[in-house]
């Protein structure tokens, strides 16, 4: 596999906090990468910084060996652990909405031939996350896996390359968290994505994950905590390629 990311010399400061130091990383096309690290450790800031919400206070990212764009593009999608959907719009609506908002910048809505070429890919997406029957809905008629699933079809229905996750399955059941589980692997498969996830839980960061990277701090100072940031102090490759049923990485 090709590098598709790569942090240089990537350092995150705010005022005299320093929350990421000295990051240098490679991230192949393809891969699954799961963070893991205490509180603190700067996990959502690494991934805010490639999501382009945070810029690099020194150091570079590269996108293809391209400086990775500052603002949030359509190459990069994002699912939160707290979900991000409209509660005013229907499943369908909620899904368009990306594809109106970069169709029709100023209106945010898309009309005629072009709106329904949106809503037939959303619905499309829609069926691939298991929404299918779920179009009229609103959110607040939705389970929380439903919900996830519905913000899993938001960051993809442009087609991102890099699918970043900040704790997306933390708030749900077991039973709905291993379904969720099986979900992402086929859609990481199907869609050829590259995927980053934030998680606490170890086991579902190497059920998951072909690398597991743990952010911490190698430097701790007592007399000032904040001037050292957190790196990669562990970066574990995993035997595991993408299997013929999906369901079996997610096992």
């Amino acid at each position: 596999m090709s590098t598709l990311l790569s942090l240089r010399n990537v350092w995150v400061e705010f005022g005299d906090r320093v929350v990421l130091e000295n990051m240098n990383l490679d991230i192949e096309a393809g891969s699954f990468v799961s963070v893991v690290g205490p509180s603190g450790a700067g996990k959502s800031s690494f991934l805010r910084v490639i999501l382009g919400q945070d810029a690099p206070s020194r150091g570079q990212i590269l996108l293809d060996g391209a400086p990775l764009s500052p603002e949030c593009g359509p190459d990069r999608g994002v699912v939160f652990q707290r979900y991000s959907v409209f509660p005013h719009l229907a499943v369908l609506e909620n899904t368009a909405f990306g594809l109106e908002c970069a169709g029709s910048p100023l209106l945010g809505r898309l009309f005629g031939s072009a709106r329904r070429k949106a809503y037939a890919q959303a619905e499309e997406m829609l069926a691939a996350v298991g929404l299918g029957d779920s179009l009229h809905l609103y959110p607040a008629q939705m389970s929380g896996g439903m919900q996830q699933r519905l913000a899993i079809a938001q960051a993809l229905i442009k087609r991102p390359r890099i699918l970043l996750l900040d704790e997306p399955f933390g708030a749900l059941d077991p039973g709905i968290r291993a379904d969720m589980h099986a979900l992402i692997t086929r859609l990481w498969s199907e869609y050829g994505l590259t995927i980053i996830m934030v998680t606490h839980d170890i086991r579902e960061a190497f059920s998951l994950g072909t690398r597991v990277l743990a952010l911490d701090k190698r430097r701790h100072d007592p007399h000032a905590p904040h001037r050292f940031g957190a790196t990669a102090v562990y970066d574990l490759p995993l035997d595991k390629t993408k299997a013929e049923n999906p369901s079996e990485l997610a096992a």
